[in-house]
């Protein structure tokens, strides 16, 4: 299994560099890959942020990722309940984090949004700190 950086899967999503996608494709093709939690968080954010993507096709994306065959994500659970909490508005790192704490009663935020927001869809309780 070979674990990847966020620039491989980038180069894969976006299809924008005419000599690394192909090659990042024949990488995906060849090997199986491991995707970490923290290279779909960082890869979020570039597409946001460098590319400009809404929320819409940055979901798609990442499911259509993490869903190729020989692909294996670390936490997929989490991940697929980040990406749906992320769909429905919620910060995609702030999905990510209170998706990874099933092993507490409770998530501590100073962040009102967030609260309001997981309250609304019922993931936690939350600690407004």
């Amino acid at each position: 299994m070979l674990a990847v950086d966020t620039n491989v899967v980038v180069r894969i999503i976006t299809n924008d560099d005419p000599e690394q996608s192909p090659r990042a494709v024949a990488l995906f093709e060849r090997q199986k890959i491991l995707l970490s939690k923290t290279v779909l968080l960082e890869t979020e954010w570039v597409l946001r942020f460098s590319y400009k993507l809404p929320r819409e096709t940055i979901v798609s994306a990442l499911r259509k990722t993490i869903g190729l065959q020989g692909v294996e994500v670390e936490t997929i659970g989490v991940v697929a309940r980040a990406l749906d909490w992320h769909e429905q508005g919620m910060d995609f790192a702030d999905a990510l984090h209170l998706a990874s704490s099933t092993q507490a009663a409770q998530f501590a935020t100073f962040d009102e949004k967030l609260a309001k927001l997981a309250q609304r869809l019922q993931t936690k309780e939350i600690l407004r700190v």
